[in-house]
């Protein structure tokens, strides 16, 4: 049986980083996990080859190959993976879907022959045995359970193209225990949080190591720290030990909620295992618009000084932020910026509210005949998929003033500057000055410092860092990129 594996092409967005990896030479941020664990779990006795559309293209012989075309895909991915299935039916090779797109909306897509929904451990099992047993496929596998995923199995890395990318990734969890109305997660992965073992862990590492990837690895959690007690007791005491042991040849970047800040030790354990990062949901520093989308976790705090500690210990801080709640006033606007500016939060996603498909927040603007569309999901393409209480153009200017006095230049640099005063970097491991980093200081030059018409503010910032902070020069770089990457998708990247 030959499997061609298939990941369609993100478009261009906030995290695509599509602007900033030409400064590495890397051609995709991250590689399709859910693919590769899926690939694991075929029968070895399989070919399989894969595809990423992010940095290939996916080709007529390939097509021909395959037996099965299996595809994954997220919201976002839709346009891509229309071409896809396009492709394949003119040359009339079988298609099997899953991941979240075709899980939420697989009625949509007639033309595809198989649906492996919702968690694969348990659905690929079923699909495989009919086929072994000779039954005749169903159109649609789908469970109402939750996977075990200590069954799960360490992901086919040996698929990958590594070197196209700019980190490696890997699941320690899935669920989530909060119930923000506008998240997805939780009714796709449900609330209870469930672990790997941590020997799973461990093997998934000594696989990256012996495969020769050095550097960043994305743990994919929605929030690493669901089951803090098994994290900060069992898991990362492990991986301490093992980085320990070989002499850290990874740096670790999660998504957690803002609570990690009430736990120094748990973020000291965290900064001595090599763990550089967390993208945490911070949505507003507006109480009231906190209540309404039941953001508990973020109520009752002072947000500020929770990024800031996060940040003391060692971890930089990137920052999920939302404006078009029903509460939100016009004021909002400049309490998001004023916020963001002050916090040193270098990579702010901002976005306007939209309601993803069986959300809570879903339900509810159905309920009250306010849903106008399906989301497109990305939420920083000005869209919005209901009709807000706020007038929609008082909203939409709102949000533009948000971003333009954010990521125009001025404020963005004297945000890094913040960060860069904020931040205690430990220096866990080792520090390298490789190949990709000189490769990137000197394309940044040309790019940002000489070609760039806000050339002066990358200068100044470069002296400033010099003289200030000196050992996190290679941070400035690399956040002096990401706001060329951020400007050139917001158009306010003008060379001249």
């Amino acid at each position: 049986m030959n499997v061609l594996l298939v990941y369609p092409q993100y478009p261009d967005s906030f995290w695509s980083f599509k602007h900033a990896m030409q400064f590495i030479a890397k051609k995709a941020t991250v590689p399709p996990l859910g693919l590769i664990t899926v690939s694991a779990m075929l029968p070895d006795n399989w070919h399989k080859k894969l595809v990423d559309l992010n940095i290939t293209t996916l080709q007529v012989k390939d097509i021909l190959w395959a037996d099965y075309v299996f595809i994954s895909a997220m919201y976002i991915q839709r346009e891509s993976v229309n071409k896809i299935i396009e492709l394949c039916l003119k040359y009339e090779v079988k298609i099997i879907a899953g991941g979240p797109l075709f899980t939420q909306e697989y009625e949509n897509y007639p033309q595809i022959s198989h649906f492996i929904l919702n968690e694969a451990e348990i659905t690929m099992p079923m699909f495989l045995n009919d086929l072994n047993t000779g039954k005749k496929p169903e159109k649609v596998y789908k469970t109402n359970e939750f996977a075990d995923i200590t069954k799960s199995p360490v992901p086919d890395y040996r698929l990958l193209s590594m070197n196209d990318y700019v980190t490696m990734n890997i699941q320690v969890s899935r669920g989530c225990p909060f119930s923000c109305d506008f998240c997805e997660i939780t009714s796709l992965l449900g609330h209870r949080v469930r672990m790997k073992n941590t020997s799973q862990i461990i093997e998934e590492l000594e696989i990256l190591y012996h495969l020769n990837w050095r550097g960043p690895i994305l743990i994919v959690d929605d929030n690493f720290i669901g089951n803090k007690n098994q994290v900060k007791n069992n898991l990362l005491p492990a991986m301490k030990k093992w980085m320990q042991n070989h002499k850290y040849p990874f740096t670790f970047n999660i998504q957690s909620s803002i609570n990690l800040a009430d736990d120094e030790k748990l973020m000291s354990l965290m900064a001595e295992t090599g763990f550089t990062s967390t993208f945490v949901g911070i949505e507003t520093p507006e109480e009231k618009s906190l209540q309404e989308c039941n953001k508990g976790q973020n109520k009752n705090r002072d947000l500020l000084e929770s990024v800031k500690k996060i940040q003391n210990s060692g971890l930089q801080v990137s920052g999920g932020f939302i404006v078009g709640f029903d509460s939100d006033t016009p004021t909002v606007f400049q309490k998001q910026i004023d916020f963001i500016q002050q916090s040193g939060i270098v990579s702010a996603m901002v976005g306007l509210l939209n309601a993803p498909k069986n959300t809570v927040l879903y339900k509810r603007l159905k309920a009250e005949n306010r849903l106008t569309s399906e989301s497109s999901g990305n939420n920083t393409d000005s869209s919005m998929n209901f009709v807000p209480v706020m007038n929609h153009q008082e909203l939409l200017d709102g949000y533009k003033k948000i971003i333009q006095n954010i990521y125009s230049a001025k404020p963005y640099y004297k945000r890094i500057r913040q960060f860069l005063l904020n931040y205690k970097k430990l220096h866990a491991g080792r520090q390298t000055r490789d190949f990709p980093f000189l490769l990137g200081f000197l394309k940044s030059v040309i790019i940002i410092g000489i070609v760039n018409k806000d050339r002066s503010e990358y200068w100044k910032l470069l002296i400033w860092t010099l003289f200030r902070r000196p050992a996190l020069i290679t941070d400035a770089l690399t956040f002096s990129v990401y706001g060329y990457h951020f400007r050139t998708i917001y158009g306010l990247n003008n060379k001249f």
